[in-house]
């Protein structure tokens, strides 16, 4: 392939993945190319599309197949307690330790992410439920599991599973955990209710925080540099201090050792370090004095000074009552997100502000629940072909009675900052590559422990390159079972017919069997299909001496020639003659009548079915 059919091909999928995002809201833009390319071109050719420019015409005109390519793409290997020695490890190192620090009455936070049909989410149910006992679990555990795919959370949220995907478990567990209903095994009530499903995208939405444990196994190896670091980032905010971190066996934390330090490199488990965790600043609520609400006792005057401070603000700020209703919007805010003051009155929920560019009615619900000011940092809002960065400020406003009179959200603009580290970043990583090249001809005239040390920097840029390969072979080899599974369940159904059609070929023996008449199958040239026990009985020939062999070429005491014309005739006109009575001699010499009936064989390819029955016998030769 040329590099500049290359090039186009790149182009047709970057718009590929730039129409589902916008048609659908799936961003696949963080995923590894090779990859995600990969499953694309597997569904394209499924269906016999040969370019991404055609694939897109068939996703606009047919609403189904984004349901089919988001299964395609999105692989759900999962099970319980995946990767027995990692659990292991987590049940006996992380989990004691974990319960050593907390109080005995504190909330223990969990979440898992990425967690498919619900198989990791349900083994931390159990794994804390054998570490606490089910009473305590119930009464301080919260387990959160999210993913990006639908599908598969209706599947977990259902909590089914057959015997077969819980193999993993020990009878004890899974008699403990899980009730069977009809086929299927559904988990117990009263621990499902400690298990939150709920869609989320790591990439683009605030991460849950105040976690004692994030488990996020197999999912971060599908995407880009790029977005493994921003995913990190939201789990280092999303993770208390001491909080651990388990990822899966192809993935690893190779840079972050400042943030996280290594609990168990083997099974890829790793603790936050004590430290800033993103936004530092939390200004305490604003107290207002009851009966009064938002508005002062201030001369009219001091009012409009307030009002126009407000409105003229650099910040984009809107305020709502307990109710939810918006009861200001200042003029930043207006002008930024397309509001106006027709909509000061309305359901801030029915406002596009409040899902888009983040989902605030959560943040809302939680910040007047908590009592506390919530921030999400870098929240990212697309405009046509332009980015803008928010640092979004929930705040709940009490009054002096403790209760939530109103809630202010500020939208701080920080675009050119986030712009700024960006290029700050870039720029560090041009200077250290410069370093590099300069210290490793600087190497080349040192001394041999210097020569030794630069050896050591090649085998660790060596790790990371096979750390790569090895992400990638993790996805290929996730793809590879997830063929395997369809290939059994295919393999099974082939089982299933086959055993069908044995009972079916043994009856049809028993029946040809058991019939005393003689009974021979022909097919249209006259050779023989069929020759039953009768048949054997009645003229001396076995089965095998005469399969496939000429009927008129036999040489038995039927005189075959002569019954030519009746079995031509039913050939020729597929009905059936009658009886013909001619002479013959049986196998043991005595001469008989044979009455032979000749009938159409309706099976494949057709043919005729010769009935021959001896008649009364004339006398012995």
């Amino acid at each position: 392939m040329s590099e500049s059919h290359e090039v186009e091909v790149d182009e047709e999928l970057e718009a590929l993945l730039g129409f589902l995002r916008d048609a659908r809201g799936f961003d696949f833009t963080g995923y590894k190319r090779s990859s995600l390319g990969r499953r694309i071109r597997k569904r394209m050719t499924d269906i016999e599309v040969s370019s991404y420019a055609d694939y897109r015409d068939r996703l606009e005109t047919s609403a189904d197949e984004f349901s089919t390519l988001f299964n395609t793409i999105l692989i759900n290997v999962t099970s319980v307690f995946r990767d027995p020695d990692a659990w292991t490890f987590l049940q006996r190192e992380v989990v004691p330790e974990l319960l050593a620090e907390s109080g005995p009455g504190d909330e223990i936070r969990v979440w898992s992410a990425g967690c498919s049909s619900g198989e990791e989410a349900y083994s931390l149910a159990i794994m804390f439920a054998e570490a606490l006992g089910i009473e305590e679990t119930l009464n301080r555990v919260k387990i959160y599991g999210t993913d990006v795919d639908e599908e598969a959370l209706r599947d977990a949220r259902s909590g089914l599973y057959t015997a077969k995907s819980l193999e993993p478990l020990s009878a004890e567990l899974r008699d403990k955990y899980f009730e069977q209903n009809g086929a299927q095994y559904s988990f117990r009530p009263d621990l499902r209710r400690k298990v939150i499903f709920g869609r989320h995208d790591i990439t683009r939405d605030a991460p849950i925080s105040r976690l004692d444990l994030l488990v996020c196994r197999n999912t971060l190896m599908y995407f880009n540099v790029e977005a493994q670091t921003q995913i990190i980032d939201r789990y280092h905010f999303a993770l208390r201090e001491g909080g651990f971190l388990f990822l899966g066996k192809a993935e690893m934390l190779l840079n972050d050792a400042d943030r996280f330090e290594v609990t168990s490199m083997r099974q890829r488990v790793f603790r936050r370090r004590p430290g800033d965790s993103g936004p530092p600043y939390h200004p305490a609520p604003v107290k207002i004095r009851p009966g009064v609400g938002l508005e002062s006792h201030a001369t009219t005057r001091s009012r409009q000074v307030r009002d126009l401070l407000l409105d003229s603000s650099l910040t984009s700020s809107v305020a709502l009552d307990s109710d939810g209703t918006v009861v200001m919007i200042n003029n930043h805010a207006r002008v930024q997100f397309g509001l106006t003051t027709n909509d000061i009155g309305r359901p801030f929920q029915d406002l596009e502000i409040s899902y888009r560019p983040v989902e605030l009615r959560s943040l809302i619900e939680q910040s007047g629940h908590e009592r506390r000011i919530l921030r999400v940092n870098g929240v990212e809002r697309r405009i046509g072909e332009d980015l803008q960065y928010f640092d979004i400020l929930v705040q709940p406003l009490m009054g002096t009675n403790g209760l939530l009179v109103a809630t202010s959200i500020s939208f701080t603009d920080v675009t050119v900052s986030t712009q700024l580290k960006t290029e700050v970043k870039r720029v560090r990583e041009d200077l250290e590559t410069a370093y590099e090249e300069l210290q490793s001809t600087n190497e080349e005239l040192e001394t041999t422990n210097e020569e030794l040390q630069s050896s050591i920097e090649e085998l660790e840029t060596t790790n990371e390159e096979l750390q790569s390969t090895n992400e990638e072979l993790e996805t290929t080899n996730e793809e590879l079972q997830s063929g395997n599974e369809e290939l059994e369940t295919m393999n099974e159904e082939l089982r299933i017919r086959t055993e069908e059609l044995g009972e079916a070929r043994a009856f049809l023996e028993g029946v040809m069997s058991s019939i005393a008449a003689g009974v021979v199958v022909l097919d249209k040239e006259c050779k023989v299909k069929s020759w039953n026990r009768g048949a054997v009985d009645m003229w001396g020939l076995r089965t095998d001496e005469v399969m496939d062999e000429a009927f008129f070429g036999l040489d038995f005491g039927l005189p075959t020639a002569g019954l030519r014309p009746f079995i031509q005739q039913c050939l020729d006109s597929g009905k059936p003659t009658e009886a013909v009575v001619v002479p013959a001699i049986n196998r043991i010499g005595r001469a008989v009548h044979c009455s032979v009936v000749c009938s159409p064989f309706q099976g494949h390819n057709g043919g005729v079915v010769l009935l021959m029955e001896e008649g009364r016998t004339e006398g012995a030769e």
